[in-house]
């Protein structure tokens, strides 16, 4: 049994086609936040026989099981990663979309820091920078 029938069945979810092959094609690295459009596509590139529909549906399913996350950025397209248990947060860029994970313990450490100064426990929290790029990288870099 592959790694991703296993996590479809400690999720609770029958092991099928449809999510077998949306689930192996997230592992990708180069499938880490993306639509499901754009994952559609992907399918399609690849011969597979998913409906749109489908991959929207195998999407919700996938993230009410926590094996994916979705996201919200400002592009207003949710997108979606594998869920990991390493925390990190993101930059965006508002010009090519590219999203850039990151992890910073003096970030982390201050949060908690003004959590516990407001009495909030925290349980979850999301961070999300938005710029630019002032790299050549950006195909959209005016500069």
């Amino acid at each position: 049994m592959t790694d991703g029938n296993q996590a479809l069945k400690k999720a609770g979810l029958k092991v099928t086609l449809p999510r077998v092959k949306i689930l192996e094609l997230m592992q990708g690295p180069e499938n880490q936040h993306i639509s499901a459009e754009d994952l559609y596509k992907r399918l399609l590139a690849l011969g597979e026989e998913i409906g749109l529909a489908t991959v929207y549906r195998v999407l919700n399913q996938f993230d009410d099981a926590g094996i994916v996350t979705r996201h919200h950025f400002e592009s207003g397209k949710a997108v979606f990663e594998l869920a990991t248990k390493h925390h990190h947060d993101h930059l965006v860029c508002l010009s090519c979309n590219k999203v850039i994970e990151f992890s910073d313990d003096l970030i982390e450490t201050r949060q908690d820091e003004i959590a516990m100064k407001h009495n909030i426990k925290l349980t979850n929290h999301s961070l999300y920078l938005y710029g630019v790029c002032t790299n050549d990288e950006c195909e959209h870099n005016d500069a």
